[in-house]
């Protein structure tokens, strides 16, 4: 059972291990929502995610027995970390299975805290049956990363600071993957006030909790496709399903576009890190009404490679118009390309990359063909450079850019 009782016990706990997320207050999306909007920065973790939490208070509870057999779990990456750093606390062995897809700063930091691992499968659920024909092998005291009612107490401590430090907040919005975070945040929160309403928010090619919530059972989607690594989960737990039925107020779903505008918002007004899981909640306070109210987004974790954080600042430009390509048909004579240089310059266009093609037509004489990638300051700027081209009869059509 989730009691109060055990959730103060993990408090005092997790205590030793984690460093302290006050909320940050944002002035930027309190603007856009109309609501007073709090962040939970778990991405500040000394591991990099809240994961941590529920893997040290799970370790505490282990027989020394259990401990000296070994731990094992599976994780795309933060509940790896939070066992293998637990593990290292109490001098226990740790075997992390990771799907081979999991970024590479994932994979480096979990064996950087001393643990084995083993890459297998494409997604968490063939990692995690791995992991389990590992344990029986082995011996191996198994940690869940999210159906297990201990790791889930120690993840709910988050609900219990938020209320400490905001005791009226309204909202709380928390990312689902497989449910363990969902569940010990959900739990507390109505534990401590059941006013409080927690939503939970999912990939919309990865909702497999909001399915089996539809379905009043357990339900295991076909597949899951989503640059959210961390909640890439096709099956939710069962042990924590009935009091995500009973705690959960909603569930909504994002499109991973929208992870990508919501990191460029993250980085450019608060100047934080925040892996594409952890953006979840970000991106739902444009789905919901929250007008006049306290709301908390919990940012779960900010480990992302930077090759993965490259792509998502270049596609979130690109999303916006910051970035766009326009390909113009030029005489091919001296002097063309400084005149359409000349255009984008006066309506204050950076470009970045030029790309001329003669082949374009067999006559070049008539035409070749000039792509100009160019930064702007957005969409009304984007318009007011071809407007300008057109003016000047270049005739100017807006095609894919290619980085």
């Amino acid at each position: 059972m989730l009691t109060l009782e055990k959730f103060e016990e993990a408090s005092e706990v997790v205590r030793r291990v984690t460093l302290e997320t006050k909320l940050v207050y944002s002035d930027y999306f309190s603007q856009q929502t109309g609501a007073k909007v709090f962040f939970k920065p778990e991405n500040l973790q000394f591991t990099g995610a809240y994961k941590v939490r529920g893997a040290y208070y799970k370790m505490s509870t282990l027989t020394e027995e259990e401990r000296a057999k070994g731990v094992i779990t599976a994780s795309a990456g933060n509940h790896a970390q939070g066992v293998a750093y637990a593990a290292k606390c109490y001098g226990a062995k740790a075997t992390i299975v990771m799907p081979t897809t999991t970024p590479l700063i994932k994979v480096n930091r979990t064996k950087g805290y001393g643990a084995e691992v083993v890459l297998y499968g494409d997604v968490y659920d063939e990692a995690c049956a791995k992991a389990y024909e590992l344990a029986e092998e082995h011996g191996y005291t198994f940690v869940h990363p999210f159906d297990d009612l201990t790791v889930a107490t120690g993840q709910g401590t988050i609900a219990m600071e938020i209320v400490k430090e905001l005791p009226l907040v309204d909202y709380i919005l928390v990312p689902i993957g497989g449910g363990g975070l969902a569940t010990g945040v959900s739990t507390l929160a109505k534990l401590l006030n059941p006013k409080i309403k927690v939503i939970g928010v999912e990939p919309a090619n990865a909702n497999c909790m909001q399915e089996s919530i539809k379905n009043g059972k357990v339900t295991t989607l076909p597949s899951v496709n989503t640059i959210a690594d961390g909640t890439a989960v096709k099956t939710p737990g069962t042990k924590i399903f009935p009091y995500i039925q009973k705690n959960l107020d909603d569930i909504i779903t994002v499109e991973d576009a929208e992870l990508v505008g919501a990191f460029l918002d993250m980085v450019e007004n608060h100047k934080l890190i925040v892996e594409n899981s952890g953006l979840l909640t970000v991106a739902a306070l444009k789905h919901l009404d929250l007008k006049g109210k306290k709301v908390v987004s919990i940012l779960s974790g900010g480990n992302m490679d930077v090759i993965t954080m490259s792509s998502v600042v270049q596609q979130g430009l690109i999303l916006r118009d910051r970035i766009f390509t326009v390909s113009v048909l030029l005489p091919d004579k001296p002097g063309e390309l400084s005149k359409v240089a000349a255009v984008v310059a006066k309506e204050h266009g950076n470009v970045i990359k030029l790309s001329h093609n003669q082949f374009v037509s067999i006559n070049r004489s008539a035409a070749v063909e000039l792509r100009i990638t160019m930064e702007s300051f957005g969409t009304e700027h984007k318009q007011e450079i071809i407007s300008a081209l057109e003016k000047e009869g270049y005739r100017p059509k807006v095609v894919q850019t290619n980085m």
